[in-house]
């Protein structure tokens, strides 16, 4: 059309046609939406009681905590950034003590509809030659005692217990956790200097396997921390554990990381055909540097049964994590994510959206030792 041949009411009609093509376009977005936010029928078929394994809890020695952050991480912008994802400052923690961080994230499960318990982890450090805790190398220390005394207080926590083997007193300290509480026991071997295929652990865990506490061991890449040794997130390593009958969680699948040329998660596939006894937990894997991983996990035949569910809380209540990363995802389902308020209903709901089946969400209550 020549605009400027057109009359005054040919020129009206037209402005009077586009706005009402725009507004119909609006309308249409706005149903859309509002159709597409209605929760989708995934979610209803969850099972009730979820357990959480995956909970990680930190601080800074504030109210005798016994806690310890290497001075280089306090004032690092990762240390601030999960401080904020836990819904606390520095300065609540030296006015109120370490506890808030397990009072806040008590509180915020409360308010999940699906996840009931979370196990809060603590986390031993590098030993020295003495057996002492070496701070000139640990980087973040969460004791024991500090966990066992939170979760105490919270019906809905679980005791995670954390104990370095190469300390003289370990088999005592595994005695100490079983007999407080812990459902099992948390490593992260790159940045603890703890090889699981050393020969000098077979005492530990025999211990372990005495106890029916089974083995939380990160695998994979560790990069929330300076300095790591990455070999010993190698799956290949759990091997020894696993011949002596211990129960073995790889944290992660073994994601994002190669050893000898080879998939971390290709490495773990191969040892679930040899030991009935390994499992891994899938959290971490929405994580936006992970691409794929969750989808490999819920497809891979070799994983069948042996998924767990967990968090990694709080990292999944930061930008690193949202359903938007995920183009198989339909608007509908982006949406009843993004409109769940709750971190843990959000973390749920992704995953169930991505693939993971109810089973996997229900059996870390069924694996996870009683506390006592």
């Amino acid at each position: 059309m020549n605009w400027t041949k057109c009359s005054n009411a040919q020129r009206l009609a037209v402005k009077r046609r586009r706005s009402l093509g725009i507004l119909g376009a609006l309308l249409a977005v706005f149903l859309t939406l509002r159709l597409d936010a209605q929760p989708d029928a995934p979610g209803d078929h969850l099972p009730s009681g979820i357990v959480d394994m995956h909970c990680h809890i930190a601080g800074i020695g504030a109210g005798s905590s016994g806690c310890f952050v290497a001075p280089g991480l306090l004032h690092n912008w990762r240390f601030s950034f999960y401080l904020r994802s836990f819904g606390v400052s520095l300065r609540e923690l030296r006015a109120h003590g370490d506890t808030l961080i397990a009072n806040r994230i008590s509180e915020r499960l409360a308010g999940s509809r699906y996840v009931q318990q979370a196990v809060l982890l603590a986390l031993d450090g590098v030993v020295d030659a003495t057996g002492n805790l070496d701070t000139n190398h640990t980087e973040v220390y969460v004791p024991n005692e500090f966990v066992a005394a939170v979760v105490r207080q919270h019906t809905n926590l679980l005791f995670g217990a954390s104990v370095n083997p190469y300390r003289p007193d370990a088999l005592a300290r595994l005695e100490w956790a079983k007999a407080h509480g812990a459902v099992l026991v948390k490593w992260i071997p790159p940045i603890m200097e703890i090889d699981p295929a050393d020969p000098r652990l077979v005492p530990f865990y025999s211990k372990l396997v005495q106890l029916g506490l089974p083995l939380l061991s990160q695998t994979g890449r560790e990069k929330s921390f300076s300095r790591a040794a990455a070999d010993f997130g190698d799956p290949d390593r759990l091997r020894l554990p696993l011949s002596l009958g211990v129960t073995v969680v790889a944290a992660h699948l073994a994601s994002s990381a190669e050893y000898q040329g080879e998939r971390g998660p290709d490495r773990l596939a191969r040892l679930m055909g040899e030991y009935p006894r390994l499992y891994s937990d899938i959290s971490a894997l929405t994580l936006v540097n992970k691409p794929g991983a969750l989808r490999e996990a819920v497809t891979r035949p070799e994983f069948a049964g042996r998924l767990l569910y967990g968090s990694d809380y709080p990292l999944v209540n930061t930008p690193l994590v949202s359903p938007w990363y995920y183009l198989r995802l339909s608007l509908r389902q982006k949406l009843q994510v993004s409109h769940a308020k709750n971190p843990w209903d959000r973390d749920v709901l992704l995953k169930r959206a991505l693939g993971v089946s109810p089973d996997t969400f229900a059996r870390p209550g069924h694996l996870l030792s009683p506390a006592s």
